[in-house]
């Protein structure tokens, strides 16, 4: 598999979705990895009332926002797909859990 043209290099809309798809896969790759913390913390934590922490998600979110921004990216645009990827992340964590306690 060849690399894609970075974003400033493609002259075709063949180029850009080589680039596009290129990052889809690495994005992937990067929440299989991040999942896989949601199936640790499922396994560490004691109580199931933990798996949603309101502070945590918060400081997240914050993250994301000011990250973005320091990026050139619209934070909000941003924190609106973190918000979503965070709540299917406690969703996932949430079933995981049960799983783990109930065999």
């Amino acid at each position: 598999m060849t690399s894609a043209k970075l974003p400033e290099q493609c002259e075709t809309m063949t180029e850009v979705r080589a680039g596009v798809d290129q990052v889809d896969r690495e994005l992937v790759a990067l929440l299989v990895r991040r999942f896989g913390y949601m199936d640790a913390a499922a396994r560490i934590k004691a109580d199931r009332d933990a798996v949603r922490d309101e502070a945590r998600k918060a400081e997240v979110l914050d993250n994301v926002t000011r990250e973005a921004g320091a990026a050139g990216l619209e934070p909000e645009r941003l924190r609106a797909v973190w918000n979503e990827l965070v709540e299917q992340s406690i969703a996932y964590e949430a079933i995981e859990w049960d799983r783990l306690r109930t065999g």
